[in-house]
């Protein structure tokens, strides 16, 4: 059986207590995962700062949009790892969707921050080491903005276009009958899953969805991958005239606590996949 450690920010609050995949799983999905393979006979890790101990494995799970390079440093610690090719997702890097201050897309937009998750995990991180007494380690990250949907690229304020923290989308919700859809596509290693969620409401959302259907993963999300550095993760898109454009690539995807057989089945799933992975690059 296999050593595995969780390498996470020194800030990242979940990680108390140190063997949480014996509760029920919390807000990551990984939690799920590690419950699935410490069932299996694996001793698993969750390792916060720089200092983790030696493993068989070691996963990068650092929730902020860009890692530091310390933390990238670690990879040469283990035989095998997993995301640590993931340095930067932030929406210049990710999106598929980015507009330029002089294109003519003619509908509707988005206003993003170039951070992932409106720069919540950033503020999180900063609130934390100031609450023990040190130094913000994204003290020029700005704080969380919500995403605001503009009815065309003309209102959107030349402020805008001058913030390098923010980022001008095509908005470009897939239209369905019943509202709007988003895909989503979850994976491990060789497991996976892809859904189609659809939501009357055009931000759509797993917790708004009113119907999901299984749908597959085009080849150019693949290469998206590949292109990112993807070995575990989630990737949101929609298909636009039948052509797939990534939105978000997330390496420390949510997931609501769940004990379910369903959430059950999927960790199993995906616990499939990173034992794939152990056996073919040990």
């Amino acid at each position: 059986m296999a050593r595995i450690v969780v390498i996470t920010h020194e800030y990242d609050s979940f990680l108390r207590p140190r063997r949480f995949w014996q509760r029920p799983a919390g807000n990551y999905l990984l939690f799920g995962v590690l419950q699935a393979l410490s069932r299996r006979g694996h001793r698993c890790r969750v390792a916060a700062g720089l200092h983790p101990p030696p493993a068989d494995a070691a996963i990068l799970h650092v929730d902020s949009t860009h890692i530091a390079a310390p933390y990238l440093a670690l990879a040469a610690r283990y035989p095998v790892t997993l995301n640590f090719g993931t340095a930067d997702i932030s929406k210049r890097r990710v999106s598929g969707a980015l507009l330029t201050r002089n294109a003519t897309w003619p509908g509707p937009v988005i206003v993003k921050t170039d951070l992932n998750h409106m720069g919540q995990p950033e503020a999180a991180h900063n609130a934390v080491a100031r609450g023990r007494g040190h130094n913000p380690p994204h003290a020029t990250a700005p704080p969380p903005a919500a995403y605001p949907v503009l009815a065309s690229i003309a209102e959107v304020a030349a402020p805008i276009w001058d913030n390098p923290a923010l980022v001008v989308e095509r908005f470009i919700p897939e239209p369905d009958p019943q509202g709007h859809a988003l895909r989503t596509w979850v994976f491990l290693g060789n497991r996976e899953r892809c859904s189609r969620h659809v939501a009357a409401d055009p931000m759509v959302k797993a917790t708004n969805s009113i119907a999901r259907t299984a749908v597959p993963v085009p080849d150019a999300l693949r290469a998206e991958r590949a292109r990112l550095g993807f070995d575990y993760g989630k990737f949101d898109f929609v298909l636009e005239n039948g052509v797939p454009v990534l939105l978000d690539a997330n390496r420390t995807p949510g997931h609501p606590p769940s004990t379910g057989p369903t959430a059950r089945t999927n960790a199993e799933t995906l616990a499939d996949g990173l034992e794939n992975l152990l056996r073919t690059r040990c």
